[in-house]
Parts: structure tokens; C-alpha cells; sequence
């Protein structure tokens, strides 16, 4: 399982309107929780979230990286990382 480090806990935790009409968490638990049951990830760079929605099979042939790094499921941790959460 995938460890989330408060940092990312914090972002989703703020930042959770961006995919869901309403709150799925309210804390960190729950949201570690949440992040587990959806099988998050956290990726290293914008690169690496380019490469994860390839290898997922999401039509990027039209997108360029800023499309893909403000999509709705990507949460940028502040760090270079950035958290990808399938809703």
C-alpha cells in the first residue's frame, strides 16, 4: 500500500472540491483512507504524470502538459510531486 506523507494529506485535504462536488474527507485519516481505497499515487514530476495517464490508456494525443497538470484528478503537492486521484 501506498504511504501518503502529511504533505500530500494536507493538499488533498484543501484542495478536494477540485474532483468531488463535496467534502470525501476531514481529516487525515480519512483522507489517507480514501487515497488508499481509490489507489492513489504520487508521482515524482510532471513527467512521471504525463507517463501515468499514457500508460493508463487516457487519450493525451491532444493534450499538452499544462492540460494534463490541471486536470481535475491531479493535485500538485507544492514539492515537484503531484498527487493523481481516479475519482
Amino acid at each position: 500500500m501506498p504511504e501518503f506523507d502529511e504533505k500530500v494529506l494536507d493538499v488533498f485535504l484543501e484542495k478536494q472540491l477540485q474532483l468531488f462536488p463535496e467534502e470525501v474527507a476531514t481529516t487525515r485519516e480519512e483522507a489517507e483512507d480514501f487515497l488508499e481505497e481509490c489507489m492513489a499515487v504520487v508521482v515524482k514530476g510532471a513527467k512521471e504524470v504525463w507517463t501515468y495517464f499514457d500508460e493508463e490508456g487516457v487519450d493525451i494525443s491532444e493534450m499538452n502538459e499544462a492540460d494534463i497538470l490541471d486536470a481535475d484528478e491531479v493535485f500538485a503537492i507544492g514539492d515537484g510531486r503531484f498527487l493523481i486521484v481516479e475519482a
